[in-house]
């Protein structure tokens, strides 16, 4: 269990409550300043790492569990992931899609403007719309790989970790990635959403990323049922089935109140994180462990058998949700 033992008037217990808000609305300010430079992405790219850092800082400063700061053998891979695999993912789905999006937003007139959009709204209102209608996308992928066995073994990657912190953060398949951005962008390209509204959607799902995976102490009771805040995220990842089946939301939790799958217990965070199988130790291996029956059968936690041996497929017909239970 994390330390609950701090003073309630110590600094840290009071900057528990004020440091999620801060950074939260203060990187939304400065995102707001970037796009309205000459160098948007420069800048909000300079956003990004100052937010970064604060929250390294503050995990060594005030931990929510002490002990998710002791290496697990895996930031090389963390790493790995957030740069070549999620990176790469983003550019690949911007070169096919934002790219003539842009270049049409540049060009066209009002004559061939499809009038879809809602352009003429205030741009915060546009990109509250935009970000609901996105997490639509986010919440149906993000659920349906936890209840897939075949989209399961891709996603599993991301919850096979054990702690949760920043380096973390984009600790996901290629795969995986593409159907997340895919569904969540797909249907603002359909709606004609300008280039600004992509930036901003994109701008608050990368802040709000960093702050969900962070191992810092934080109260944000007031924030909880409208944003996806550190508490919830952690349970998202708890190892128990009825725990982690729950807040798929990646920026805000409306699409899991509709759904009935939100979950806020009193406690701070669940006992255990992590899978029933296991995922292959190096970064290569990661990638392609799902493309193989024997690697599905691994992240799934299933027997590795011969093919002469019982069929495989004794475990297939279980439920997908069971795939973070305990073996």
């Amino acid at each position: 269990m994390h330390h609950q033992a701090a003073s309630y008037t110590s600094p840290a217990y009071l900057l528990s409550f004020l440091w999620w808000p801060l950074l939260y609305f203060g990187a939304l300010a400065g995102a707001w300043l970037a796009f309205a430079s000459d160098q948007p992405i420069l800048w909000f790219n300079l956003v990004y790492v100052t937010l970064f850092l604060s929250i390294i800082l503050l995990e060594r400063v005030m931990p929510h569990r002490a002990e998710w700061l002791d290496h697990d053998g895996e930031t090389l891979n963390d790493i790995g992931h957030t740069l070549l695999t999620k990176g790469a993912a983003q550019l690949a789905v911007a070169a096919t899609s934002i790219v003539p999006m842009a270049v049409a937003t540049l060009t066209r007139t009002d004559d061939h403007a499809s009038h879809l959009w809602p352009s003429d709204w205030p741009l915060i209102a546009q990109v509250v719309l935009a970000v609901v209608i996105a997490e639509f996308g986010l919440y149906w992928s993000h659920r349906i790989a936890h209840e897939n066995l075949f989209l399961w073994r891709f996603h599993a990657l991301h919850h096979s970790v054990i702690r949760l912190w920043v380096v973390n953060t984009g600790r996901f398949h290629v795969i995986d990635t593409l159907i997340k951005v895919v569904l969540s962008q797909g249907p603002l390209y359909l709606l004609d959403a300008p280039l600004q509204v992509f930036l901003w959607v994109g701008a608050v799902t990368a802040i709000t990323g960093l702050l969900t995976h962070c191992n810092v102490e934080t109260r944000t009771a007031l924030f909880d049922p409208v944003f996806a805040t550190p508490k919830l995220h952690r349970w998202h990842h708890s190892k128990t089935l009825k725990e982690g089946n729950s807040n798929y939301g990646e920026n805000v939790m409306i699409w899991d109140h509709v759904f009935g799958t939100y979950l806020n217990p009193d406690k701070a965070s669940p006992d255990r994180l992590g899978i029933s199988g296991k995922v292959a130790p190096d970064f290569i291996g990661q990638i392609m462990q799902p493309f193989s029956r024997k690697g599905g059968r691994q992240i799934l936690g299933q027997r590795v058998e011969s093919d002469e041996g019982k069929s495989a497929d004794e475990n297939a017909s279980a439920p997908a949700v069971g795939r973070i239970s305990e073996a």
